[in-house]
C-alpha cells in the first residue's frame, strides 16, 4: 500500500515538473524571452535573440509577413538594418515554433 501511494506520488510530481508546453512559450503580454514578437526582423546565421524552427503544424505563433505597420502580434516585417529583434531559423531547440499565414497572424 505504501509503495503504490509512494508511485502515485512521484508520478504526480514528475508531471508537475514536466517541460512547459509549447503553447505556452509566449506570455501574456505577447513576448518570448523578453521580446515582443512584432515588428523589424532581421535574419542572422549566428547570435541571434530567437531561435524559429518553421512548422506546419502546432506553432506557438502564427506570422504573417508585412510590407508595413508590423503593429500587431505575429506581423513581422523582413529588413536588412534596424531590427527590433533578430531570429535565426533552426531545426531543432528553438525558442519559439511559427507558421506563416497569409491572413490572421498572432497565436493559434
Amino acid at each position: 500500500m505504501k509503495k503504490s501511494l509512494f508511485l502515485l506520488v512521484f508520478l504526480w510530481l514528475l508531471c508537475a515538473a514536466a517541460p512547459v508546453p509549447a503553447g505556452t512559450r509566449i506570455s501574456d503580454d505577447g513576448t518570448c524571452r523578453g521580446i515582443r514578437l512584432w515588428g523589424r526582423v532581421k535574419v542572422v546565421q549566428a547570435f541571434p535573440d530567437l531561435k524559429v524552427q518553421v512548422v506546419g503544424s502546432f506553432p506557438d505563433l502564427r506570422v504573417q509577413m508585412v510590407e508595413s505597420f508590423p503593429n500587431s502580434l505575429g506581423k513581422w516585417q523582413f529588413v536588412e538594418y534596424l531590427p527590433d529583434f533578430t531570429i535565426q531559423f533552426v531545426n531543432s531547440f528553438p525558442d519559439l515554433k511559427i507558421q506563416f499565414v497569409n491572413s490572421f497572424p498572432g497565436r493559434p
